[in-house]
Parts: C-alpha cells; sequence; structure tokens
C-alpha cells in the first residue's frame, strides 16, 4: 500500500498514537486523529504533533457509517485499545484493516527486524540483543513496548538499520505483514487474561509474531516452555531452541558450565559462547533471556566475540531484580516489572536470603495459587496493596501462610518492610500484578518504592 496516499484513522492519542500520527504526518498522509473522550484537549494533542496540516480531530462515539462515509482506508490503533471497542467493531464491519502501531512502523520502515515477545523476560532480552547488535552494526534503534515507539524510528530508517522491537500480545493482535528476521518467544504464561480470555486466544496472539516467517527464517523459542514446545509443531519455520536445563537440537543450551551453540546445518561442533558465571545478571529467568539472545544474534550473525564482550558488560534494565540499596544488613530490591504471577515466581527464586515480598496490584484475573506454592522458605513477610490485596491474601493463608501485612501506598508498604526486615533478609518488590489504579506504569511504581527505600537512611 502507498502509504502517502492513504486516509488513515488513528485511535488513541497516548504514546504510541502520537508517534503514529507523527509517522503519518512525515509521509504525508491524510488522518484523522481520534480519542473516544469527548473531553479531550485537542489544543494540547496538537502541540505534540509534527503538522496539522492534513490532521482531522474526533472524540466522542463513532456513527455506524462514518467509516464508509469518510473512505478510511486503515485504522491504526494504539495498542491500549481493546478489539471489541465499539468504534473498532465498526470498522471491522466495515471491512476496514486495523493496524497495530508496529504494523504501521513494518510497513513504513526499512532495514532488518529483529521481533522479541514472551510474557517475561522481553524488556531484559531486547535491552540485551540491543547492545549486542550495536557491536557490530552502524545503526541500530531499539523500541517497542520497551518504551520507545516503533513508529518514531520508522521514517529514519534506512536499508542498513537494524531495529530490534519489543512486542506485546497486545500489538501482536493486529499486525498483518509484520516479518521480522529474526524473531523470538521468550516464554507463554498466564497473563492479560483479562484481555484476551483465554490462554489459548493469548498464546495465539503470541504466535503471530511468526505468522509470515518461510521455511529457512528463524524462530527462537524456549524449549522448557512447554506451551511453546507443544505448539511447534504446527510451525513451518527454522526453530531454533533455548534451553536452561537439557541440549536442544538445534540452538543455545549449557555445556556444563558453558553456554553454547550448535547448529547442525552449520556447524560441526558446539561453538562456545561464554561461561554463565561471567554474566551479571542473576536468576535461571535471566540465563534463559541471555540464551535467547545469543541465539537471535547467531542467526543475525554477529560475529562470536561481539556477542561475548557484550553479555559479560551488560547490567540488569531498571525495575527488574533491580538491586535499590543496603540497609541495616537488609538488601532491598525493586522487581516492578514484574507485573504477574510467573515473573514474580522467577524473581522470589533469584532471592538467596530470607525476603520480604510486597506485592498487589491491578486485578487482571489470573489465579495467585502456584505463585504462592513458590513462597517455600524464602518468603517470611507479605506486604499487599492494591486491587488483588485481597484474593492474594485468601489465597496464601489457603497455603497455610499468615504472616500477611495490608498497607495503602508504597511509603506504608516500605515502612513496614522496614519494620519486619532483620539483617540477613532481603525486601523485594516483586507485585505479581500490573500497576493501573495506583501509578501510571510499573516504572512510576519502581521509582516510587526506590525513593522510599533510599529516604529510610535520611
Amino acid at each position: 500500500m502507498d502509504l502517502k496516499q492513504g486516509k488513515f484513522f488513528v485511535a488513541g492519542t497516548g504514546k504510541s498514537g502520537i508517534a503514529s500520527a507523527n509517522l503519518l504526518i512525515k509521509i504525508g498522509s491524510e488522518l484523522i486523529l481520534y480519542n473516544s473522550d469527548e473531553n479531550t484537549d485537542f489544543d494540547e494533542v496538537s502541540k505534540q504533533l509534527e503538522s496539522t496540516d492534513n490532521v482531522t480531530f474526533l472524540s466522542g462515539e463513532i456513527a455506524k457509517d462514518f467509516f464508509e462515509q469518510n473512505h478510511v482506508d486503515v485504522l491504526v490503533a494504539s495498542h491500549g485499545v481493546p478489539l471489541e471497542a465499539d468504534f473498532m467493531v465498526k470498522a471491522a464491519e466495515a471491512g476496514i484493516p486495523i493496524w497495530s502501531e508496529v504494523e504501521l512502523a513494518y510497513v513504513a520502515g526499512k532495514g532488518r527486524v529483529i521481533g522479541i515477545t514472551g510474557t517475561n523476560g522481553k524488556t531484559t532480552t531486547t535491552s540485551l540483543v540491543g547492545e549486542i547488535m550495536a557491536s557490530y552494526f552502524d545503526d541500530v534503534k531499539v523500541v517497542g513496548n520497551i518504551g520507545i515507539p516503533y513508529t518514531t524510528t520508522a521514517f529514519e530508517s534506512t536499508d542498513e538499520t537494524v531495529t530490534v522491537a519489543e512486542i506485546s500480545s497486545f500489538q501482536l493482535e493486529t499486525v498483518h505483514s509484520f516479518n521480522p528476521d529474526v524473531c523470538a518467544i521468550l516464554n507463554i504464561t498466564p497473563d492479560h487474561l483479562n484481555r484476551h480470555g483465554t490462554m489459548d486466544v493469548y498464546t495465539d496472539c503470541k504466535l503471530r509474531i511468526a505468522k509470515n516467517l518461510d521455511v529457512d527464517e528463524p524462530l527462537i523459542l524456549n524449549y522448557e516452555d512447554e506451551i511453546l514446545r507443544d505448539r511447534a509443531k504446527d510451525l513451518k519455520c527454522k526453530l531454533v531452541w533455548f534451553s536452561s536445563k537439557q541440549k536442544v537440537p538445534c540452538g543455545v543450551y549449557l555445556d556444563g558450565e558453558d553456554i553454547v551453540y550448535f547448529d547442525p546445518d552449520e556447524n560441526d561442533s558446539p561453538i562456545k559462547v561464554c561461561n554463565k558465571n561471567e554474566t551479571t545478571l542473576v536468576g535461571v529467568h535471566n540465563l534463559e533471556n541471555i540464551m535467547a539472545a545469543v541465539a537471535i544474534a547467531i542467526n543475525m550473525e554477529v560475529p562470536v566475540e561481539k556477542i561475548r564482550e557484550s553479555v559479560k558488560n551488560f547490567k540488569a534494565v531498571p525495575h527488574r531484580i533491580e538491586y535499590v540499596n543496603t540497609i541495616n544488613d537488609v538488601i532491598y530490591y525493586n522487581d516492578s516489572k514484574g507485573t504477574n504471577t510467573d515473573a514474580s515466581i522467577k524473581a522470589i527464586e533469584a532471592m538467596s536470603r530470607p525476603t520480604v515480598l510486597v506485592a498487589g496490584g491491578y486485578d487482571k484475573k489470573v489465579s495467585f495459587d502456584e505463585w504462592a506454592d513458590a513462597f517455600g522458605d524464602k518468603v517470611k513477610c507479605l506486604v499487599l496493596l492494591g486491587q488483588t490485596s485481597d484474593q492474594i491474601e485468601e489465597t496464601v493463608k489457603k497455603k497455610g501462610f499468615d504472616n500477611v501485612i495490608k498497607v495503602t501506598s508504597i511509603e506504608e508498604a516500605v515502612e513496614k518492610c522496614y519494620e519486619n526486615a532483620e539483617p540477613g533478609d532481603a525486601v523485594l518488590l516483586s507485585p505479581a500484578c500490573a500497576s493501573w489504579g495506583m501509578f501510571d506504569n510499573y516504572e512510576q511504581r519502581g521509582d516510587m518504592f526506590k525513593e522510599c527505600v533510599n529516604n529510610l537512611e535520611k
């Protein structure tokens, strides 16, 4: 499609909606910028736009025949907009293609693309892959769900650009031609079921990242993920596995304590990348993130010595088991990006000290049973806040865990942690829930936690 000749309906005036609009403005497309909130301040919105020359602003309810009457060619939806939204249904009924911001960026962009998805580990893996790519290629963009909309870099990309994109299930719902040169699905565990409804639907969304891969194009998968191992039987692309527990037929695994890569079509014997103890990240989940990054990089033809150097020098990303401070021999960790139970389980498992755990937040309609089972002898005290407090308290007490403290703010949570932690303990913020309702995002939650912890010394 010639984007310059199209008429676009961009839904959403948040970060990705504005980025999509600005990309289309740069291209020279005609667009309608829409927000369902009738009170949207478009004067403020327009200040974020490159131009308003070919832009029509619209808010409120959309008439049933709107899309036909206005000759809209494509609807571009921000990832926060569900397919069930009234105007989305009307667009679909009118036969209007619905694109995610990722689809728009891919169609508009140039160069090679790496797509990374999964329930957990996306940001760490994407960041590491970005550093590896930057060590070898001259023009590297790290974008997507990591916080930089893909559409902000697509217009400036060239044939030499390498784009590393973290992609969420919401963004994958409405991709069509999106076809990364290398892509990875790190894992699939229950998350966002309040939007997707069932695990099958959620899994289908994740697998859409590989929907256009040809037989020789690589898809990196976690061999220890039962869902991925099962679904892989139906895939026609080249499967490259990673495993923290066993040797795989093609991909990355441990040979003793060495991280190695083996492709029977390319190598006579495994290639050593590095020793797992040379990395700075903690936990088996981070070992798997490193393995995924190694597999991606090798399939992007990055020399092993460049990969090795980047892996050794990589530091943990903010809000993912991030060291905050040590006070009275109590270590404080910020894992605010642990926004689902599986991510929080991995953080708990990474703790080597008795742990005071801070959890709770927005209700995504998931069970906390397996999460509570992970406490074992690690979690000594649980501090709860947010919408899910009652549900979590009921779950853990059913499991026989009674040391629960309920609070109403992150400040109070840190105070209770300080009172209940003893020298030799750890305090871990790993909510197992999204931040919505109390905070704008997990970054704000994590930053507030870190500020409160550091204020304990004042």
